[in-house]
């Protein structure tokens, strides 16, 4: 990325103010390192204005690293032969669930590969179980019909996440062999249908990935008036085809998630562990620039090691308490307080309009 020969200052505030640029201004900010530090600021001051200072924690459960899926990036991809598969019975996720519980969750995240043994019956079996401990519970599960988001729905999910990973058709096909973007974008246009609060993300320095096609994800992120977004750097893993590919950096992915508080004042936006792997401090910084949730890991046991959709991942040999307790002290270091509310997003149409 090239040094600041622009003052983006004027773009910066506009972006603070406003809610919206243009696609082109939105790369020239991407373009440019010589602003990062001001749009930090400027992102960190439109988060304490719209959402506050509290931080959110979503439990994440792994519960399953099977996919029918071949993604490129990813170290759980179907054609892998080196991972040591797992899936959880269901009595052991719900039991995870209350135990997230105990530690003071007021979310959960069950997120596994996709796994065609958790049918519609089971998932919904599951959900309802969880939902007897107060929790909100957020899906992450993949692509599925729009009677199958329905019947999780009606279960009681709250929330369901579904990375898009990027919206360059080309690149997303490319990447993703036997999907395509389309599929991905009705999922989402369903979720929203069935009233879930929506999430999604892309991955920032992917193979081919350009500025444009950057700026291309946050115009639709804010386009869809997403309620939860998350974003990461791309990190090549051993056993994918991807596996010698440069990766992405903190810095990159950071400005993406300020442009995104920036556009969409009110969405949830998560500090991303994957930002801590390539940066000791990756999520007080994403905190710092903008960023309102953290997802720590409640997933018991050897398990946390075998669910590795990157190398490196952090605290794989943590336990939940531990994870707990350890995230607790650094955003209290930072002068924030957690959250006990649910977390559900504030929504105010007329500063995300389109």
């Amino acid at each position: 990325m090239s040094i600041a020969t622009t003052n983006m200052a004027p773009l910066i505030h506009k972006a603070a103010a406003a809610h919206y640029l243009t696609r082109d201004e939105l790369e020239l900010i991407l373009n440019d390192d010589g602003c990062n530090d001001a749009l930090f600021r400027a992102a960190d001051k439109v988060r304490r204005q719209y959402v506050g200072d509290e931080v959110h924690l979503r439990g994440l459960i792994e519960f399953s690293n099977i996919c029918r899926q071949n993604c490129c990036y990813c170290g759980l991809r179907r054609d892998n032969p080196h991972v040591r598969r797992y899936r959880l019975a269901e009595d052991t996720i719900v039991d995870f669930a209350a135990k997230a519980a105990s530690y003071g969750y007021r979310t959960v995240v069950l997120q596994s590969g996709e796994d065609e043994y958790f049918t519609v019956e089971r998932i919904c079996s599951v959900v309802r179980r969880i939902k007897e401990f107060g929790l909100a519970i957020t899906l992450s599960i993949g692509e599925k019909s729009f009677a199958e988001y329905q019947a999780y729905r009606e279960a009681g999910a709250d929330r369901y996440l579904l990375r898009i990973e990027t919206t360059d058709r080309q690149l997303y096909e490319d990447l993703d062999p036997g999907m395509e973007l389309a599929n991905r974008v009705r999922c989402l246009d369903d979720l929203r249908t069935l009233g879930y609060e929506v999430g999604t993300g892309c991955l920032v320095g992917l193979p081919g990935q350009t500025m444009a096609s950057l700026a291309d994800d946050i115009l639709y992120f804010r386009a869809l008036d997403a309620d939860m977004i998350g974003i990461g750097p791309f990190i090549p893993h051993p056993d994918t085809p991807l596996a010698a590919a440069k990766g992405g950096d903190v810095i990159l992915s950071m400005k993406v998630m300020a442009l995104i508080r920036l556009l969409l004042p009110y969405s949830n936006i998560p500090a991303t562990t994957a930002m801590e792997t390539l940066h000791p401090n990756g999520r007080i910084l994403a905190l710092q620039s903008g960023a309102n949730v953290v997802m720590p890991n409640v997933t018991e046991g050897e398990y946390r090691q075998w669910y590795q959709l990157y190398p490196g991942k952090i605290c794989v040999n943590d336990t939940p308490a531990h994870c707990r307790s350890c995230i607790t002290g650094k955003i209290a270091a930072i002068g924030r307080p957690v959250a006990t509310t649910h977390g559900f997003r504030q929504r105010n149409s007329s500063h995300n309009a389109i």
